[in-house]
């Protein structure tokens, strides 16, 4: 597992991200500026840079509360603050290590990802 951190101006999250070809393709990308956006009161989703590999992953995964995902038919990352549907083509990449009920606050939110152990850039 490789620790990751999400910030959001004043808000942060730690997470797990899991040891798979999916994973991997994620951590290779970061660290990321992304705007979290609203779906289906459930996630908060943002299209990444370039597809992830799906290689080994399950036809289908049913996302639970404080999973992050990655959902190749649009190439979005989900950070889950409600269990999701059974989805195909869901790849889960790793976990929130606290769940807060900020992340399920509604409107867009303005993150970085990086690497825990990667330290943040300064202005």
């Amino acid at each position: 597992m490789t620790k990751i951190d999400i910030d959001a101006g004043t808000r942060q999250w730690t997470a797990q991200i899991a040891d798979s070809p999916s994973a991997r393709d994620f951590l290779a990308q970061l660290p990321l500026d992304l705007t979290l956006t609203d779906y289906a009161a459930t996630e908060k989703i943002a299209t990444l840079p370039r597809p992830l590999t799906r290689d080994g992953a399950p036809a289908a995964v049913t996302p639970r509360a404080g999973e992050i995902g990655y959902y190749a038919p649009w190439g979005n990352i989900a950070l889950y603050h409600k269990d999701g549907p059974r989805s195909p083509g869901l790849v889960l990449l790793g976990r929130i290590d606290e769940l807060s009920a900020d992340l399920a606050s509604p409107g867009d939110v303005q993150v970085t990802i990086r690497r825990h152990d990667a330290a943040p850039e300064q202005n």
